[in-house]
C-alpha cells in the first residue's frame, strides 16, 4: 500500500486542527452566553462555566465522538455512508474536504508539492517554538517563587498564623498550611498544588487590624479550598498549546475576574464585613504589587475598581434555584455527552447495516472459564513466582476462586469478589490487597492482563494457561486446621532463625502461620512496642541499632497450638531475652496520651465474619491500613506501637472483631512514624486526610489527646543476635 504524500497528511492536520478551533471557539461562544446570563448569581457558577470552555480546547470533539463509537463495538466501515453522517460531520466540522469523487487531473510534478511541504513545516516549528517560549517562561516564574520561598523564613506563630488555623479549620482543610515572609512588594497569595504555602508579604501586618487581617487570610482559604492554583495550571497548558490564538488569553482574564469574584463572596459569606473586606484589599494594594505569577492565587487580581463596588452593594448577588443549577449542568453535561451520543449512533447504524446474525459474536459462558490456569509472574525484582489459579462454580449462579503462589509459602489467596464478563477475568482480594484483569483469548486457552501484587505497588503483566490433566502444576494440600493453644499454655520458643531484613525490602508483617510467630521488616523497637504494649516515648536507654536494624523472624513455640495474642508477645519477649540478651525494668511517669471514642455519627466498620480467626494488620504503601480480624483494643495497640508516638486508650466500648481499611497521609513526622525515613504514597493518596480526620470520617471514631500516667520501659542491657 502506497503511504499517502506529505502534502495530503499536512491538509489533514491543518483541518483538523481548523474543526477543533472552530468547535472550542463555538463552545466558549456559548459559555459567554450562559456566564452574561448568569451576571446576576454567584460568581463561582460562572467561573466553572470558564473552565468547562477552556478545557474543551483539551478535548477535540472528534475524541469523544470517537470514544462513542468505540463503546458500540462496531465492525470496520464500509464505503457506504448516510446522509445523517454527512450532515452531523458539515456542522462539527467546516473545514473537512467533501467525499465526493475528485475529476482525475494529470500528476504534478514533484517541485509542486515541495512548497506546501515546506510552509507546513515551517508553521509546525513556529508553533513548536510559541510552546517551548511560554511552557519555559511559565517554568521560570515558577523557580523564581519556589527558589524565593525556600529562602524565606517560616512564620509559626502570630495573628496571622492564629487567623489561618481557625479558618482552615471553618473551611475543613486537614493539611495545615505552611506560611512564609516574603518581600514587602509582593501581595499575599497561596503557591503550590499539594501542598499550598500561603506567602505573607513582611511588614503588611501592622498596616491591618484583626478583622482586615482575618478577611485577606480567608481570601487566601477560599482559594486553597476552592483548588484555584489547579484549575489556574490547566488553563496555562490551553495557554502554551494555542499560544497564536487571542481567544485563549481573553479567557484567561475572564477566569481571573470571576476567581477572584467567587472568593470575594466566599469572604462576605464567612464574616459579612463588607466595609473592613474592602479596606483590606485597598490597604493590599497600597503596600504590594499584584501576584507575580498566574499560579499564585492572590487578592487584589481583576478589576479592582469593580470588584470594590461589587462588595460594598448589599445584595449584590442572587442565589440560583436548584433547578437552574441542574439546567447549567445540564448544558455543560450535554456539550460533552453529544459528541459522544453521535459516535454511538454512527457505529450501531453502521453495525445494523453490516452485521448479520451469523457473524454476531457469541456470549462468552461462565463455563469458559473454569478450571486451573498457571502462568509465571516475573516481579522487578527480578524473582519469578509461578502462580495457580483454580476457579469454581460457587453454586449460587456466580464463581469462586483461590490463587496459589508455588514459590512462597502460605495458604492460597481467596477472592474477595471475582467476574467473568465479555472475556475478561477480574479477580480481587481486599486483604491483604491483590488484583488481576486479564483478557481470554479468542480460543480460550489463554488469559493475557495485568496483577497488581501485594508487595509491588506497580502493575506487571501476568499471562496465564489453561492447565490440562498432564500440565497442571502440583499445588500443596490444604493444611490440617490447627487447634488454638491452651488458654493456660505458657509458651516459650522450642526453635527460631533472626536475620537481617534483605535492603529494599518495603513489605513488613507480623503474624501468626499456623503455629509459628512470623516477623518481617521489623526493628527491635516495633517489636518490644508490641510484646510490651508500649510505644517510643515509653523506652528509654534504647541503643540507635534498635531503630535503624532491621529483622527477619521465625519462630516455633515449645507448645502446640496457634497461639493467642498474649501467648505471642509471650514467645516474643522469651525471644528476646535468649536472642537479643534483653533485660529491662518498669517506671510509671506522666505524659500526653491519646483517647479512642466512639464519634457522633456511630461507627462506619464493618464486623469480622469469622471472630475465631486471630488479629491481622497490614501496611502498604504508609498510610494505607488493612484492618482484619481485630478488635478495638488490638487497633489502639496497633496504632500505639506502629504508628503514633504516645499511649492510645480504647474508650469506645465497642465488642467484637472488626474488617477495616484506613488510608490516612502516611508522611512520617515528629509525632507520627517517628524516626522513620519518608516512605513513598500511594498515587491515589497524595491527598490523604491526617489520621485524626481519617479516623473520624472513615470509621465514625474521634482520636482526642488527654494527660495520664504512662508506664514506661527502661533497657538496662540489649545485645545485637547471636547468628542462628
Amino acid at each position: 500500500m502506497t503511504p499517502p504524500p506529505l502534502s495530503v497528511i499536512g491538509s489533514d492536520l491543518v483541518r483538523e486542527l481548523g474543526n477543533h478551533l472552530w468547535q472550542s471557539t463555538l463552545f466558549a461562544g456559548v459559555a459567554a452566553l450562559l456566564a452574561f446570563t448568569l451576571r446576576k448569581y454567584e460568581a463561582r457558577i460562572r467561573y466553572w462555566v470558564w473552565l468547562a470552555a477552556s478545557v474543551k480546547f483539551l478535548i477535540p470533539f472528534s475524541l469523544l465522538i470517537a470514544f462513542g463509537a468505540h463503546l458500540m463495538r462496531p465492525n470496520p466501515p464500509t464505503e457506504s455512508q448516510t446522509t445523517v453522517y454527512v450532515a452531523v460531520d458539515e456542522m462539527s466540522q467546516p473545514f473537512t474536504m467533501s467525499n465526493e469523487p475528485a475529476v482525475s487531473a494529470p500528476a504534478q510534478p514533484a517541485a509542486y508539492i515541495l512548497p506546501r511541504v515546506r510552509l507546513l513545516d515551517v508553521l509546525a516549528v513556529i508553533w513548536l517554538c510559541g510552546f517551548f517560549v511560554v511552557l519555559a517562561y511559565r517554568c521560570l516564574q515558577w523557580h523564581g517563587i519556589a527558589k524565593a520561598i525556600r529562602n524565606s523564613e517560616a512564620l509559626y506563630k502570630g495573628r496571622e498564623i492564629d487567623a489561618l488555623r481557625s479558618l482552615e479549620w471553618a473551611a475543613g482543610i486537614p493539611r495545615p498550611m505552611r506560611v512564609v515572609s516574603m518581600s514587602d512588594s509582593m501581595e499575599p497569595g497561596v503557591f503550590g498544588f499539594l501542598r499550598p504555602v500561603l506567602l505573607w508579604p513582611r511588614g503588611i501586618s501592622v498596616h491591618l487590624d484583626n478583622a482586615q487581617l482575618e478577611a485577606v487570610i480567608a481570601h487566601e482559604v477560599s482559594h486553597v479550598q476552592r483548588r484555584d492554583s489547579v484549575t489556574s495550571a490547566i488553563h496555562m497548558l490551553v495557554e502554551a498549546l494555542f499560544w497564536f490564538y487571542p481567544l485563549v488569553w481573553w479567557m484567561e482574564k475572564q477566569l481571573v475576574k470571576e476567581r477572584e469574584r467567587a472568593c470575594d463572596e466566599a469572604v462576605l459569606d464567612l464574616c459579612n464585613r463588607p466595609k473592613e473586606y474592602a479596606e483590606s484589599i485597598l490597604k493590599i494594594c497600597e503596600f504590594c504589587v499584584e501576584s507575580p505569577h498566574p499560579c499564585v492565587s492572590g487578592i487584589t487580581s481583576a478589576d479592582l475598581k469593580k470588584r470594590i463596588g461589587h462588595i460594598m452593594k448589599e445584595q449584590w448577588r442572587s442565589q440560583l434555584s436548584w433547578r437552574k443549577k441542574l439546567l447549567v449542568g445540564a448544558v455543560g453535561l450535554t456539550a460533552f455527552t453529544v459528541p459522544m451520543v453521535i459516535g454511538v449512533a454512527q457505529s450501531a447504524l453502521h453495525s445494523l447495516s453490516q452485521q448479520s446474525p451469523a457473524t454476531t459474536p457469541a456470549t462468552v459462558s461462565l463455563n469458559n472459564v473454569l478450571g486451573t490456569w498457571q502462568g509465571t509472574m516475573h516481579t522487578p525484582g527480578g524473582h519469578d513466582q509461578r502462580l495457580v489459579l483454580k476457579i469454581v462454580d460457587d453454586k449460587t449462579g456466580g464463581l469462586s476462586a483461590e490463587l496459589y503462589n508455588l514459590d512462597q509459602s502460605g495458604p492460597p489467596i481467596s477472592d474477595s469478589s471475582v467476574s467473568f464478563e465479555n472475556g475478561t477475568l477480574r479477580f480481587v482480594n481486599d486483604f491483604p490487597g491483590l488484583k488481576y484483569q486479564g483478557k481470554m483469548s479468542a480460543d480460550g486457552k489463554e488469559i493475557r492482563g495485568i496483577m497488581t501484587p501485594i508487595a509491588h505497588p506497580q502493575p506487571v503483566p501476568l499471562e496465564l494457561e489453561r492447565a490440562t490433566l498432564e500440565t497442571e502444576w502440583a499445588t500443596p494440600a490444604a493444611p490440617a486446621p490447627i487447634q488454638a493453644m491452651a488458654l493456660d499454655a505458657k509458651p516459650g520458643v522450642e526453635v527460631a532463625t533472626v536475620k537481617p531484613t534483605r535492603p529494599g525490602t518495603r513489605m513488613f508483617m507480623l503474624m501468626i502461620r499456623g503455629s509459628d510467630v512470623v516477623v518481617q521488616n521489623f526493628s527491635l523497637t516495633n517489636l518490644i512496642k508490641f510484646a510490651y504494649q508500649v510505644q517510643n516515648q515509653q523506652i528509654f536507654g534504647a541503643p540507635s541499632w534498635m531503630d535503624s536494624d532491621k529483622w527477619d523472624i521465625e519462630a516455633k513455640p515449645d507448645v502446640p497450638g496457634t497461639p493467642s495474642v498474649e501467648q505471642e508477645r509471650e514467645i516474643l519477649q522469651k525471644l528476646f531475652a535468649e536472642r537479643f540478651a534483653l533485660k529491662i525494668h518498669d517506671e510509671t511517669r506522666e505524659m500526653t496520651g491519646y483517647i479512642l471514642t466512639v464519634g457522633k455519627s456511630g461507627p462506619k466498620m464493618t464486623k469480622s465474619v469469622d471472630a475465631s480467626l486471630p488479629p491481622n494488620f497490614y501496611m502498604q504503601p504508609f498510610g494505607v491500613l488493612h484492618v482484619q480480624h481485630a478488635t478495638l483494643g488490638d487497633f489502639t495497640r496497633a496504632l500505639r506501637q506502629n504508628v503514633l508516638d504516645r499511649p492510645v486508650v480504647n474508650q469506645t466500648g465497642l465488642t467484637g472483631k472488626w474488617d477495616f481499611i484506613l488510608r490516612f497521609d502516611g508522611t512520617p513526622y515528629e509525632s507520627q512514624f517517628p524516626g522513620m525515613p519518608a516512605h513513598p504514597l500511594a498515587a491515589d493518596d497524595t491527598n490523604a486526610p491526617s489520621l485524626f480526620t481519617a479516623i473520624h470520617e472513615q470509621l465514625g471514631l474521634e482520636l482526642k489527646a488527654q494527660k495520664m500516667p504512662v508506664p514506661v520501659l527502661v533497657i538496662d542491657h540489649v545485645e545485637k543476635p547471636s547468628p542462628n
